[in-house]
C-alpha cells in the first residue's frame, strides 16, 4: 500500500517546463532602449520640388513623415549609389525594400462614337480584344499599342475591308443575288410548314396563301424576277430614292452616291456623289428620260445629264432637305423640310418659278397628274393637298392655294398615285397610325373608297394597263398588296415581300413590272401583270379593189 500511494505521488508531482516568459520592463531597462540606435539620429524628410516630380507619377506627394521616421537604417553614399545604378546585393538592405515592378499608365479616355442611324451599322471604340482569362493586368493590357480607327464608310477603311475580302471596291452595288436553294421536295416537311403556318399568321393576310393570289384564273408569282444588291440604302420613310425612267434606265441613291441601272444591258454607272457631309434625299427624272433630278440634304437640287453623266447645274434655296421630286416638261417641283414646294425652271437662271405654301410639317410625296393640270402633295402634318396649275403664273411670285385639302388621314401621307385611265381619281395612303387607303374624286372632292390594310403604307401605284391598285407597306408585314377596282377587293398580298419595310416602287415603262426597295439594301423586280397585246389593223382587200378598177377601165 505504502509502495501504491508512493507511485501515485510521483506521477502527480512532475516537474513543470521552465517558463519563456519575458522579464518585465523595469525604468530603467526601458531608458536603456530609448537611447539605443541601430544607426544614429533618424534622417530628416528630404524636401522635393515640384520639377522633380513631372518625371515619376509615384512621387507626386512628400513620403509620410510617420514612414519617414520609422528608418531602421542610414542611406549612405555606398547605397545611394548602388541604387541609382541598378545594383541590387542579394541578401542586402536594399533587396528587401519594396519594389514597384510594372509601370504605371493611366487609362486611355476615348471619345464617344457619333449616334447614326440603324441603317448604318454600329460603330467599336477600338480594333483589339484582349480576354481577362488569360492573367493580364491593366499595364500589359496598356501597353498594347492602339491600331488607327476609321469610321465605317471612309475610304480607307473601305478600301482595307476589301482587300482583306479579296473583292473590288463597289463590285457589289446592282449586281444579281446568287440563286437560292431549291426547297426540299420532302412531302411530309410540306405538310408540316402547312400545318404550321397558321401560328404565324399576321393580321389582314390572305389566309392559307403562299404567293398569294386568290383569283385561281390569275397566277401572281410570290418570287422576284431579279433581286439586285444595293448596299447602303437608306432605311428612311420620308426619302424617295428609287425611280425608273421612260427610257428604262432605273436610278437608286445608296447614302451619298447616285448610281444608274440600264435595264436593256444590265451596267452600272456612278453618276454623282453628294458634297461631304451631305446625302441624296431624293431622285427623279423627266418625263422624257434625258435629266435626273437628285435632291439633297442641304436643300439644294442638282440636275444630271443622263448620256455624259455631267452636272448642268445647282438650284439652291431650300432650308431643309428634298424628300420628294416630280417632273412637268420643263418644270421640276420639290417638297421640302420646312413644308414648301418649289417649281424650278430648268431653263432659265433665275429657277424659282413658284412657291406653294399648305404643308405645316415635311413634305414627304409629290405627284404631278399626266395632263400637267393638277399636283397632289402629302405631308407628314397628316394633309393632303390638291393644286391647280392653271391658277399661278409661272415666272411670277404668286404662291398657289390649294384646290382641294383633306386631313383624313391620322399619319404622315407619302403614297400618291394619279389614276391613268381615269384623270378624276387620286389615291393616297397614310403612315403607321393610319394604314388607311383612300381613293378621291377632285372634281367633287369626294372619298370614293378607303380599304383598312394590315400595316403602313409607303407607296401606291395605279396599275397603267389593269383596273388595280398596288401597295407596298412596312411593318410588320413587309408586304405587297394588289386591290381590284372599283370593288376595292384584295387580288393578291405578297408577304414578306423584304426582310425590312418596303419603302419605294416604281412601275416599269411598260407597266409589267414594279421595282421595289427596301431597307434590307435589295432592289427587286417583280413582275405583276401583262402588256395588252395590240389590236391588228384590219387592212382592206386590195384584190377586190383591183378588180373594180379593172372593171371601171
Amino acid at each position: 500500500m505504502a509502495s501504491t500511494k508512493t507511485s501515485t505521488s510521483h506521477k502527480s508531482h512532475k516537474p513543470k517546463t521552465p517558463s519563456r516568459s519575458r522579464p518585465p520592463l523595469t525604468p530603467s531597462l526601458t531608458a536603456g532602449l530609448n537611447a539605443l540606435s541601430l544607426g544614429g539620429s533618424p534622417v530628416k524628410p528630404r524636401r522635393t520640388h515640384i520639377q522633380d516630380l513631372t518625371g515619376n507619377p509615384f512621387l507626386s506627394r512628400p513620403p509620410s513623415p510617420d514612414k519617414q521616421s520609422n528608418n531602421a537604417f542610414v542611406v549612405n553614399a555606398e547605397l545611394q549609389r548602388q541604387a541609382n545604378s541598378g545594383v541590387v546585393r542579394r541578401g542586402g538592405i536594399e533587396s528587401r525594400m519594396d519594389v514597384v515592378r510594372h509601370d504605371y499608365f493611366p487609362p486611355v479616355q476615348t471619345k464617344r462614337s457619333p449616334k447614326r442611324s440603324k441603317s448604318m451599322g454600329r460603330l467599336g471604340t477600338e480594333d483589339r480584344f484582349l480576354p481577362r482569362s488569360r492573367g493580364l493586368d491593366d499595364s500589359d493590357i496598356a501597353a498594347v499599342p492602339m491600331k488607327e480607327f476609321h469610321p465605317d464608310g471612309s475610304p480607307r477603311h473601305v478600301a482595307r475591308l476589301a482587300e482583306a475580302a479579296g473583292i473590288a471596291v463597289g463590285d457589289r452595288v446592282l449586281k444579281y443575288h446568287e440563286a437560292p436553294p431549291m426547297p426540299s421536295a420532302d412531302k411530309d416537311l410540306s405538310q408540316q410548314r402547312l400545318q404550321a403556318r397558321a401560328l404565324y399568321q399576321r393580321p389582314g393576310a390572305i389566309a392559307n396563301s403562299v404567293s398569294v393570289s386568290t383569283n385561281k384564273t390569275r397566277k401572281i408569282p410570290s418570287q422576284p424576277e431579279r433581286v439586285l444588291d444595293a448596299p447602303g440604302m437608306v432605311d428612311d420613310f420620308y426619302l424617295n430614292l428609287l425611280s425608273w425612267s421612260s427610257t428604262n434606265v432605273v436610278a437608286v441613291a445608296l447614302s451619298e452616291t447616285t448610281y444608274i441601272w440600264r435595264a436593256d444591258s444590265g451596267s452600272v454607272t456612278q453618276i454623282a456623289e453628294a458634297p461631304e457631309g451631305s446625302y441624296v434625299s431624293s431622285v427623279s427624272f423627266s418625263n422624257d428620260g434625258m435629266f435626273l433630278a437628285i435632291g439633297m440634304g442641304t436643300g439644294d437640287v442638282e440636275l444630271r445629264d443622263i448620256e455624259t453623266g455631267s452636272k448642268l447645274r445647282t438650284m439652291a434655296g431650300h432650308q431643309g432637305q428634298v424628300a420628294c421630286m416630280s417632273w412637268n416638261g420643263h418644270i421640276v417641283s420639290s417638297g421640302c423640310g420646312d413644308g414648301s414646294i418649289w417649281h424650278h425652271d430648268v431653263r432659265v437662271a433665275r429657277h424659282k418659278a413658284c412657291e406653294l405654301l399648305g404643308h405645316t410639317g415635311e413634305v414627304c410625296g409629290l405627284e404631278w397628274r399626266g395632263d400637267g393640270e393638277y399636283i397632289a402633295s402629302g405631308g407628314n402634318d397628316n394633309v393632303v393637298n390638291v393644286w391647280d396649275a392653271r391658277m399661278g403664273d409661272a415666272g411670277s411670285d404668286h404662291d398657289g392655294v390649294p384646290t382641294m385639302t383633306k386631313r383624313t388621314h391620322t399619319a404622315a401621307v407619302k403614297g400618291l398615285s394619279w389614276c391613268p385611265w381615269q384623270p378624276a381619281l387620286l389615291a393616297t395612303g397614310g403612315g403607321t397610325s393610319d394604314t388607311t387607303l383612300h381613293i378621291w374624286n377632285i372634281t367633287t372632292g369626294a372619298r370614293i373608297h378607303s380599304v383598312k390594310t394590315p400595316s403602313q403604307i409607303t407607296s401606291v401605284k395605279f396599275a397603267p394597263h389593269k383596273k388595280e391598285i398596288f401597295t407596298t407597306h412596312g411593318y410588320p408585314t413587309n408586304s405587297l398588296m394588289i386591290h381590284a377596282y372599283p370593288s376595292m377587293e384584295r387580288v393578291a398580298e405578297i408577304r414578306d415581300a423584304h426582310d425590312s419595310r418596303v419603302l419605294f416602287s416604281q412601275v416599269s415603262p411598260q407597266g409589267d413590272v414594279v421595282c421595289t426597295g427596301a431597307g434590307d439594301e435589295n432592289l427587286k423586280f417583280w413582275r405583276l401583270w401583262e402588256v395588252p397585246k395590240k389590236k391588228k389593223e384590219h387592212k382592206t382587200q386590195r384584190a377586190a379593189t383591183g378588180e373594180s378598177i379593172l372593171q371601171l377601165r
